[in-house]
């Protein structure tokens, strides 16, 4: 049973470590999560063999670009967070790829388009497009750790919700037309407390007000559930959605 000095360091640790990217490798053994029924990288690959020009929306660290390569010869990268933009441009310029700030501003310029876990601005992807270009997407739901945030005793994650069939409908309305769309709630489990404080820490819009100070007493009450479980469980939200432009 850990002690509440265990605990400290334990949180002590999480704080230290510095965030960049969407890498969450030091998560590796301490948090666990499902994967939804599909693979986002397996579905975007074929497309990309196919493709002259790509456009990832809200890239990160470029990680996922890394794993698709080869990549398009026309391949832009979008990055709106400022530490995040560096670390793209390192990472994905040896590859190819163009890192900017701002989402390109012509028409019809993109074979492909790609957010995974980030926007989708349906009217932009529309106008990016060329005719039978196709937009992939793997989205968070508004219901992401929502268990969770009522557990730390914080807001709800999201004010509106952000469903498939909301994004579908969203893509539709944009003169898209959806060939696929999945939605599903897999868990994601944490193994100490560290861990739950590193995941706050890197997805600051689940807990927008978040430090381990303000939520002390809290995590202390889910310290103590891994204490007695060996784990503390909370609910991710995915959803996948396809569509092309005729």
């Amino acid at each position: 049973m850990r002690s509440p000095r265990q605990y400290d360091q334990l949180v002590g640790e999480a704080v230290g470590v510095p965030i960049t990217g969407w890498e969450f490798a030091w998560l590796d053994g301490r948090a666990v999560g499902s994967d939804p029924s599909w693979s986002y990288p397996d579905l975007a690959r074929p497309l990309l063999r196919r493709a002259d020009s790509l456009l990832d929306l809200d890239t990160g660290g470029g990680e996922l670009l890394v794993e698709l390569a080869p990549l398009p010869a026309h391949t832009v990268a979008v990055e709106g967070w400022a530490p995040n933009v560096a670390v793209a441009r390192d990472r994905l310029t040896p590859f190819g790829a163009t890192v900017v700030t701002e989402l390109p501003g012509g028409e019809e310029e993109f074979d492909v388009v790609l957010s995974r876990h980030g926007r989708l601005p349906a009217e932009d992807i529309a106008r990016l497009l060329k005719h039978g270009g196709t937009v992939l997407s793997q989205q968070v739901g508004s219901d992401d750790l929502a268990d969770l945030n009522a557990d730390l005793g914080a807001p709800p994650p999201y004010a509106t919700n952000w469903t498939a069939d909301q994004a579908a409908a969203a893509l539709s309305a944009a003169g898209l037309r959806v060939t696929d769309v999945r939605e599903e709630r897999p868990p994601l489990t944490f193994h100490d407390i560290g861990a739950l404080v590193y995941q706050l820490r890197a997805v600051p819009w689940q807990v927008r007000d978040f430090t381990p100070e303000r939520y002390d007493r809290a995590l202390r009450r889910i310290d103590a559930t891994i204490r007695t479980q060996g784990h503390y469980t909370a609910t991710a939200h995915r959803f996948f959605v396809r569509a092309t432009r005729d």
